[in-house]
């Protein structure tokens, strides 16, 4: 190869890999910590594995400072550390968050911008840091004996939870603060623990089945996933009174399709017969249930393995929170309907819950989940 020649492939490449750098995708925080001449600050990853530090700068008397990382498929989280002061961030896109803040205080006054996740993680942390500080009160009062203050301080947890619960779980489950919601902590204790609490293992598998529906290859989703499955394990071994349901078994026509007509959570009626052509899994199930989120789990294992195949669920919630109801199934793919009066019940002879039936490809009823002993065989016959 010619000197020119050579001079011109280099400079192509030269040139290729600026613009492939241009075009890379980036999350940017950018702004000013005041007060902090000489402090470094620390732009760091929050990885499954722990803190990763990507980025760090010696702040001048300024304290402006930009940091930037490559955008990720789906959301990740960051923090902003000077010392023992964090500031807790999070990306689910290519946008530029500005905060501002001042140096011994950063972590309880800041200012941010940019981003609605990141506001609203703001928020969460402030709510945080007053739990804490209203916990070390009631320990440190000298007016309550331990037993009060333990119970003083269980009491406002529990009030705690059932607001972030109801006001940043709940309400959407799919957005990056929902998550890190879950990982909240007074000192080395997770606030939201899937160890010791039921309710606290709904909320983990809540999220997991929103990221699984918006997220579906991320390494964040399947972690919660297995969040939640392991305190499912370690109730089933503390509560030694979990029984297996005991369901009567009973026959179903096989003749015809015993119709179901029934609203979603959009107030759209939806007809059993309106899956004809499928295999369809009719799922009667109760979201209030301690079991449920295992059980919604295993159903979403079931239709992404076979709904590409023909294969579809007609779920029927029964019980008597329609709000919960309404926001535990925002994020499934299959049809979820509420039973108001009880009559679906009553229609499929169903006396206890959770049960389900099988029906082939013409809505036709083949078997009770009393008569199944592998649901996979089963699935894989009708289609």
């Amino acid at each position: 190869m010619s000197r020119k020649n050579l001079f011109q492939t280099l400079t192509l490449a030269a040139v290729a890999l600026f613009a492939a750098s241009c075009s890379e995708k980036k999350f940017t925080v950018t702004g000013e910590i005041e007060n902090a001449k000489d402090s470094v600050l620390y732009f760091e990853n929050i990885s499954l594995s722990g803190p990763v530090v990507v980025d760090s700068v010696k702040l001048d008397e300024t304290g402006d400072f930009s940091f930037s990382d490559a955008a990720h498929e789906s959301p990740e989280f960051y923090r902003l550390r000077i010392s023992g002061q964090i500031i807790n961030l999070s990306s689910d896109s290519t946008e530029t968050v500005t905060v501002k803040a001042r140096y011994p205080e950063m972590s309880w006054k800041y200012e941010v911008s940019g981003s609605e996740n990141c506001k609203k993680i703001q928020e969460l942390s402030y709510l945080q840091i007053d739990l804490q500080n209203r916990c070390v009160a009631i320990a440190d009062s000298p007016e309550l004996s331990v037993a009060a203050a333990n119970d003083s301080i269980a009491k406002v947890i529990e009030a705690y939870k059932e607001n972030v619960k109801t006001n940043y779980i709940i309400r959407e489950p799919m957005k990056p603060y929902a998550y890190f919601a879950l990982f909240q902590a007074i000192g080395p204790r997770l606030i939201f623990n899937p160890r010791e609490n039921r309710e606290d293992i709904k909320m983990f598998a809540a999220v997991a089945t929103s990221w699984d529906t918006f997220y579906p290859n991320a390494e964040r989703g399947q972690n919660l996933h297995n969040i939640a499955l392991e305190g499912m394990k370690t109730m089933r071994i503390l509560d030694s009174e979990n029984k297996p349901l005991e369901i009567e078994a009973s026959k179903v026509k096989e003749t015809s399709v015993i119709e179901l007509s029934l609203l979603d959570n959009k107030g759209i009626e939806r007809k059993l017969s309106s899956l004809k052509g499928n295999v369809v899994l009719l799922d009667f199930h109760s979201f209030e249930a301690n079991e449920s989120p295992e059980r919604i789990m295993q159903l979403r294992s079931l239709y992404n393995k076979y709904r590409a195949q023909g294969f579809e669920i007609y779920q029927v919630a029964v019980g008597t929170n329609e709000h919960f109801w309404k926001t535990s199934v925002a994020a499934l793919p299959w049809v979820s309907v509420f039973d108001r009066t009880g009559a679906a019940m009553s229609t499929y002879n169903v006396s206890s819950i959770p049960t389900f039936f099988l029906l082939d490809r013409n809505c036709t009823p083949v078997k009770r989940d009393i008569m199944i002993k592998d649901i996979d065989a089963e699935i894989k016959a009708l289609l």
